[in-house]
């Protein structure tokens, strides 16, 4: 039985894709996860009345409503994108009833916005909010600082990413269409729009992706890292084929691969970090983004829960965690089925 044994976790958007793998990730690792959604039904049918998940229905985003399906929970995780439309809202009402915060965004300007409006409350509550703990934002912060632990000079990073597909939820869908606001990347030590057009390039991504075309696309990890890493240069890519995939309408929804509802996607997360007298590179690889996600975040409120953290605050996990020690956990238990560190690259 694991530290979460008897914590009860709100999960808001728990019917969605990725909020039905954090339920079962909260079930399996012992706790007593609280689904809460807007549509009874949808919550009846995502099976949690089979597994004695408490049920509670959200009628409409509303802050009193909010407080009151909270009640009684140590955390909530936030699964509902785009979060450019919940995130304020759910991280108010959680200050306010004094619980912690997660959520799963992938979105920069919400990611932005719960680091500033949130941390000197949630540092005075004694209360960690952690926007982003997700494959995108919090995956890469963990890894790079992972590699800055072994090589703290590091200030100009690139990281690239490869799927070989992407097949978007309509989570995924919603939110690209809500989030226009202009992307970031990290130049010159300061936070810069992304230039257009989308840089294309080649990156050689270790076994099995080897050569691919890439195109440069950040994500929230831009706001996550450089909310605790001073860095000069930070440039993410994404592999061009799963762009196109989820620029492409017709594109299909994931399908279950396996027993867990996981699809057969694979990824990759290769980081190369430089600094003036040495260049290391770690890479991280698994299956399914989304199915990932789950232990990736309940990693992160167990390690809340039980104390393993290093402050308080509106935080980036590799600030908050012992990143190593949290990537180590992950591939024990077959979440990610490598990392390793290669020197002068």
């Amino acid at each position: 039985m694991t530290q979460l044994a008897g914590k009860k976790i709100a999960v808001f958007g728990a019917a969605g894709h990725t909020g039905r793998f954090v339920v079962a990730e909260l079930l399996r690792r012992g706790a007593s996860p609280v689904a809460i959604g807007r549509d009874r039904n949808r919550l009846n049918s995502a099976g949690f009345s089979e597994q004695h998940v408490e049920l509670r229905e959200l009628s409409a985003v509303a802050q009193l409503s909010l407080e009151l399906v909270f009640n009684g929970a140590d955390a909530v995780i936030n699964c509902a994108g785009p979060f450019l439309d919940t995130a304020r809202q759910v991280a108010s009402a959680a200050l306010r009833t004094g619980i912690h915060y997660l959520d799963l965004s992938a979105e920069q300007a919400s990611t932005a916005d719960i680091y500033e409006e949130f941390d000197a409350a949630a540092r005075e509550a004694a209360l960690v909010f952690l926007p982003a703990t997700a494959f995108f934002g919090g995956f890469p912060d963990l890894l790079l600082s992972a590699l800055v632990e072994e090589e703290p000079g590091i200030t100009d990073v690139t990281i690239a990413i490869a799927l070989d597909h992407w097949h978007p939820t309509e989570g995924t869908r919603l939110t690209g269409r809500r989030n226009v606001i202009p992307r970031l990347e990290i130049s010159g030590g300061q936070l810069v729009p992304l230039p257009q057009p989308l840089e294309e390039a080649q990156w050689d991504f270790p076994d099995p992706f080897l050569r691919q075309n890439v195109v440069a696309l950040p994500f929230s990890e831009v706001p996550v890292i450089s909310q605790h890493l001073r860095l000069s240069r930070l440039r993410t890519y994404l592999t061009s084929n799963a762009l196109a995939d989820i620029r492409d309408p017709t594109t299909p929804p994931p399908a279950p691969a396996d027993q867990t509802g996981a699809s057969a996607q694979k990824f990759l997360v290769d980081i190369v970090g430089r600094s003036g007298s040495a260049t290391r590179r770690l890479s991280a690889s698994g299956q399914d983004i989304y199915a990932f996600t789950a232990p990736l975040v309940c990693e992160a409120v167990e390690r809340i829960l039980d104390g393993r953290i290093r402050a308080f605050g509106a935080q980036a996990p590799g600030a908050v965690f012992d990143a190593a020690s949290f990537l180590k956990s992950l591939a024990i238990h077959g979440h990610v089925i490598r990392t390793e560190i290669v020197h002068d690259v």
